[in-house]
């Protein structure tokens, strides 16, 4: 993990193939199977996968309250790269941009997940962000262990 104020980056490995991991962020059906760290549960998500289609995704945290992330996708290249706007729907709207990179192993058996948090508004936020993302991408893990490698 990097970061600066304002940025974050997370990387993982995943033991799948690109195809399979790019298809968990941009299919609604997969993404809520492995969406969120541990103690957040995704109770929804609706994906228009286009430039200028809007996702959002209902996150319920531990204690109940339930926050919706919601955004527009600038740039879809399958299956190595996905950007979009990232607003946590509770105030005025948001700046910050995702991009999530994805590399194949040599011999596609896995992929290296890069996911770059931008335009963070605090340390806080970047702190709750950080969290977020390392859970979100152990869960994706976990879920394409379970769901077999190919």
């Amino acid at each position: 993990m990097t970061s600066d104020a304002k940025t974050l980056v997370i990387e993982k490995r995943v033991r799948a193939p690109i195809e399979k991991v790019f298809e968990a962020w941009t299919t609604a059906s997969q993404l809520i199977a492995w969406w969120g760290p541990d103690d957040v549960v995704c109770i929804g998500a609706t994906i228009d996968l286009r430039v200028g289609g809007h996702y959002r995704i209902g996150n319920q945290l531990a204690d109940g309250q339930v926050i919706w992330i919601s955004g527009t996708y600038e740039d879809i290249t399958p299956p190595n790269r996905l950007v979009f706007s990232w607003s946590i729907d509770q105030g005025a709207p948001s700046t910050e941009r995702v991009t999530v990179n994805l590399q194949s192993s040599g011999d596609g058996t896995a992929t290296q997940i890069t996911v770059t948090h931008e335009r963070i508004p605090d340390i806080k936020a970047r702190e709750r962000h950080a969290v977020g993302w390392t859970g979100c991408l152990d869960g994706l893990e976990v879920w394409a262990n379970r769901t077999g490698k190919g």
